[in-house]
């Protein structure tokens, strides 16, 4: 009976890819493979976008050269992290943000489009892995409320409870509070982006016990200075949690 089940199930499958191609999340044409498998881009998108593979800095994430190896250094640490005081431990990366990599953020954030979710987060899942350990609690970076009642969800929350389920580990949506509304960072110097979030960011008091002496992955959609994950890395710190480590779906570098 077991058997015919997953005929009949491989055969729907079927008829469903013939009915319902997969589709690139960056421009919607028909592409190959599965609508689940993760990948879900045509070739112009995927050229189009810098998946970080490669040699990265280890607390931020940010790509940086190799000697061509494709081998990972824990050493490595960018020019931005050895002059920023950087309240975490480790950081990666899925994508450069440019391209197709900042189009499908700016969508997910912007465009009311949380179907993006689940396979960005598996690009996220993928490049993580390396700070995943056992009893590690996810946490994404939060909203303040006026800007969550606008957007109608936390696109850091979406990923990031993606991201818990496929490493089975332990999702707390709303252990942190963005309490007070910020401006924009856009256009603000690097000082100024850090003076704009300081003390925006608190733990929830009623959320606070669950990560005592645990490690933290915080989770955002993309990393530019870095002062919404040192305000919200720092609230963790203060409320005593373990070691800190920021995965985001997107990182911003500079042009050469």
């Amino acid at each position: 009976m077991g058997q015919e089940h997953r005929l009949l199930r491989a055969a729907m499958k079927g008829a469903l890819r013939l009915l319902y191609p997969a589709q690139c999340l960056g421009c919607g044409q028909p592409v190959a493979g599965e609508p689940d498998d993760g990948v879900r881009l045509c070739p112009d998108c995927w050229r189009d976008t810098q998946f970080i593979t490669g040699a990265c800095c280890a607390r931020c994430g940010a790509p940086l050269p190799d000697d061509g190896s494709g081998a990972r250094d824990d050493s490595l640490i960018c020019d931005d992290c050895l002059t920023i005081a950087r309240p975490w431990r480790q950081g990666r990366a899925a994508v450069v943000y440019a391209g197709t990599g900042r189009q499908l953020v700016l969508t997910l954030k912007h465009g009311d489009r949380p179907d993006l979710a689940p396979a960005l987060a598996g690009w996220l899942s993928r490049a993580a892995a390396p700070l995943v350990r056992s009893g590690m609690v996810v946490v994404p970076v939060p909203l303040h409320l006026k800007r969550l009642m606008k957007r109608r969800y936390n696109q850091a929350a979406l990923v990031s409870t993606h991201l818990a389920r496929a490493r089975r580990l332990e999702h707390l949506s709303d252990l942190l509070i963005r309490h007070r509304h910020t401006e924009g960072q856009d256009h603000r110097s690097v000082s100024d982006r850090f003076a704009n979030l300081r003390g925006a960011i608190t733990v929830n008091p009623r959320r606070a016990a669950r990560i005592e002496g645990k490690a933290v992955l915080l989770v955002d959609d993309v990393m530019t200075s870095g002062a919404t994950l040192a305000a919200a890395a720092e609230a963790l710190l203060a409320a005593g949690s373990g070691p800190i480590s920021v995965a985001v779906l997107a990182r911003a570098v500079k042009d050469d």
